[in-house]
């Protein structure tokens, strides 16, 4: 997609308990972890929170973690995730909805929360939108692949 025509991309680390959530400008140029919604992750009340983000920001892209093993096939929760997405792809039509690869994410976030001083329970409650920030910058860095695109209508 041209640089010029793109808005911002909303990268979301779905849990069942705490989902996490990044975003970018259209630029890629400030990535931003944003507050994490604290809930199942499949209640209405995570809509309305992504709801929200997008009424506030200029976003045409969400970017969902992808559960893989480290071999690179689906991980345990995998059909929960794609579950998720399809029904991220119903409720927002007009969105490009993506998964992308989620290994090592919580990893790195949890250095990056490290070598910026956070520790305990104030790591710990940034974690999901941090590594849903690594999510998208790695998302940024690989080109922005589309190769797991979600279709409104497709399971």
């Amino acid at each position: 997609m041209s640089p010029a025509l793109r808005r911002g991309a909303l990268a979301l680390d779905h849990g069942t308990k705490r989902t996490g959530f990044a975003c970018s400008d259209a630029l890629r140029i400030t990535l931003t972890p944003l507050d994490a919604f604290q809930g199942p992750g499949d209640s209405p009340e995570l809509f309305r929170a992504v709801q929200s983000i997008l009424d506030e920001r200029d976003i045409d892209t969400l970017l969902v973690g992808w559960p893989c093993n480290m071999d690179g096939s689906a991980g345990p929760r995998a059909k929960e995730v794609e579950a998720f997405a399809q029904r991220l792809a119903q409720r927002f039509p007009r969105l490009r909805v993506l998964c992308h690869d989620e290994r090592l994410t919580t990893k790195a976030a949890e250095d990056l929360l490290r070598d910026a001083g956070h520790r305990g329970r104030d790591a710990r409650a940034r974690r999901d939108s941090w590594s849903a920030l690594v999510l998208l910058d790695d998302w940024i860095r690989s080109g922005e692949p589309e190769a797991r695109r979600v279709q409104p209508g497709s399971a």
